[in-house]
């Protein structure tokens, strides 16, 4: 059986030049959430806690278009939309 890195390898991305993905209050990152579940559940590991920076950055190039890290968010602070038509993720196998 492939890991899920070996999975993600076998996707193909038309990358757009936007983000579809955007954290609309970013001080409840710094001062409410603590354990920043975004960082550790998103198996594509499209957000990154940069702790010199105090913010999430966001990977939106990889994103697999799950929508796990939106749902799992505790203070509903992701805003993800669709990549506009064209762009996005492409599944070999499915």
């Amino acid at each position: 059986m492939s890991s899920v890195e070996e999975k993600l390898g076998m996707l193909t991305f038309k990358n757009d030049h936007q983000s579809h993905i955007q954290i609309p209050d970013p001080k409840i990152c710094i001062t409410r959430c603590k354990d920043k579940p975004c960082t550790k559940i998103c198996p594509a590991k499209v957000y990154d806690w940069v702790e010199s920076q105090k913010k999430i950055v966001i990977g939106y190039e990889n994103c697999i278009e799950c929508g796990a890290a939106r749902m799992l968010c505790p203070y509903q602070n992701i805003r993800w939309e669709p990549p506009r038509g064209g762009f996005g993720v492409s599944y070999k196998y499915g």
